[in-house]
Parts: C-alpha cells; sequence; structure tokens
C-alpha cells in the first residue's frame, strides 16, 4: 500500500480563504504569516503547520500601514495577494 496521496495532501496548502484579508501592521513588530493554510489565526500562524513540512513567513514592516495578505496560499508574492484567488474555482 502506498502513502504517495497521502504525501501529497501535505505538500499543498489548505485555502484558507477565498480573499485576502486586510491588516494593519506596525513597525518594530514582527509577523509570522500562515503559509500552511492551517492555523485558525489567519492569515497568521498559531503552530498549525508543525509536521507539515511548511514554515510560517517572517514580515518585518517597517512602518506603520494596512497591508492585504493572502488567505489562498497561492500567491507568487508571498505574503501579500497578488489577485491569485481569483482564479480558485
Amino acid at each position: 500500500m502506498s502513502n504517495e496521496g497521502d504525501h501529497s495532501a501535505m505538500s499543498q496548502a489548505r485555502v484558507a480563504g477565498r480573499e485576502p484579508m486586510g491588516v494593519e501592521v506596525e513597525a518594530g513588530k514582527v509577523y509570522f504569516w500562515c503559509a500552511c493554510g492551517r492555523s485558525a489565526k489567519q492569515p497568521f500562524c498559531d503552530g498549525s503547520h508543525k509536521g507539515t513540512g511548511f514554515a510560517p513567513l517572517k514580515l518585518e514592516p517597517e512602518a506603520v500601514r494596512k497591508v492585504f495578505l493572502c488567505c489562498c496560499k497561492q500567491t507568487g508574492n508571498p505574503p501579500f495577494c497578488d489577485g491569485s484567488h481569483k482564479a480558485l474555482i
């Protein structure tokens, strides 16, 4: 019996949402964007990636600003939304 199907399920991020999330970030703070899609604290990491092969992406803003973080986990510009969610079926 092969575990190939299990491996492929673990190698793809879950779609956590179909729209970006606007978040106010602050200079001097460190944020960790969820890359796996499993976090209950989207769009930020809560440690749910452990054992999946995924790791959160560190975000260190240089100024206070509003950013739109990807929740579909398909972006080509992580952690920011690039509109990839529009192609989801």
